[in-house]
Order: C-alpha cells, then structure tokens, then sequence
C-alpha cells in the first residue's frame, strides 16, 4: 500500500483510476456525481485535474492498482484572508481495498502535504450517509462545525451534509 500526489497518469493508471471512481460513485461515494458518467468524461475530469496548479492530486495504490485518490485545493492566490487553509475533497477508496486502511494513509498524505507547503488548517464536507468517512475523519481529529440540511439531492430526497475543518500543527 502506498499513496503519492499524481504528476501524471499512465494510460493504465488512468483506466484504474475510472474503474476505482466509478465503483466508488456506484456505492455513493462522495462525489458530485449520482451515477457514474461517460467513460470519456471521468477521463478527462482525472486529466484535467492534474492540469489546475491550485490542486493536489493524492493516489493510493494496493497491490499495485490505483485503489483510491483524494485531492487537495488550495484558494485561490487573491483570497489571501484564507490562502493558509485546505480544502479536501473527492476522497474515496474502491470498495474492493476498503478496511485496509488506505483511508488513513490518504489523510496522512494530504496533511503531510498541506503542512509542507505552509497550510495552517483544513476543511471539508461529506453527505451524512458516509458512515465510514466520518468515522474517519472524526477519528482523526476533525471537528465537525455544522450541518446543511440541503447538501445533496439523491433519487429526489435532499441528504443533509457535514461541514468539518482541523487545524495543522
């Protein structure tokens, strides 16, 4: 098991990595997605990403394939008010790596991160149905600060979501 931020993505690694994206948007990870979309779109969403300097593209592999990835956006360099703080996003493991602990090691390559290039905080958010995810994250020190009951609309029923931030050493 291993996580490193993606410079780049090898057409393998690119296939892993829709396969890992879709089988997590399919368990309802937290993506904006509700159903996984066009192949060639999520090719070209990863690919783009890795193209936008104000994100941090994390991959974890398991036995060798891509088994889940987070990012990390920085604010934008004209709002300085908040250029110290993080926000994650996208994080997910396939179902198939999932009680691995590849969740953790995410995290720990993200903060390790943040903290490296001069981050002071973090902030995220989650639909109130990813039991796991928050565990996680709480488990980790984040501190839930509030709660938008119109988060997500799925199958035609509003999901309430999590707002969380963690203050870096």
């Amino acid at each position: 098991m291993k996580v490193a931020l993606a410079e780049s993505l090898s057409e393998g690694d690119l296939q892993d990595l829709c396969d890992a994206t879709v089988d997590a948007i399919n368990a309802g990870g937290g993506f904006g997605w509700v159903s996984p979309p066009p192949r060639d779109t999520l090719e070209r969403y990863w690919q783009g990403l890795l193209l936008i300097p104000d994100r941090r593209v994390f991959i974890a592999r398991l036995d060798g394939l891509i088994a889940g990835s987070v990012q990390l956006h920085l604010h934008p360099r004209n709002n300085e008010a908040q250029a110290m703080i993080g926000r994650i996003t996208t994080a997910f493991v396939a179902t198939w790596a999932r009680g691995k602990g590849l969740g953790h090691l995410l995290i720990d390559a993200v903060e390790a991160d943040a903290e490296l290039i001069g981050l002071r905080a973090l902030t995220l958010d989650l639909r109130e149905t990813q039991s796991n995810a928050i565990r996680t994250y709480e488990s980790r020190g984040y501190t839930r600060w509030g709660t938008q009951p119109q988060y997500a609309l799925i199958d035609g029923q509003w999901i309430a979501g999590y707002h969380y931030t963690k203050e870096l050493r």
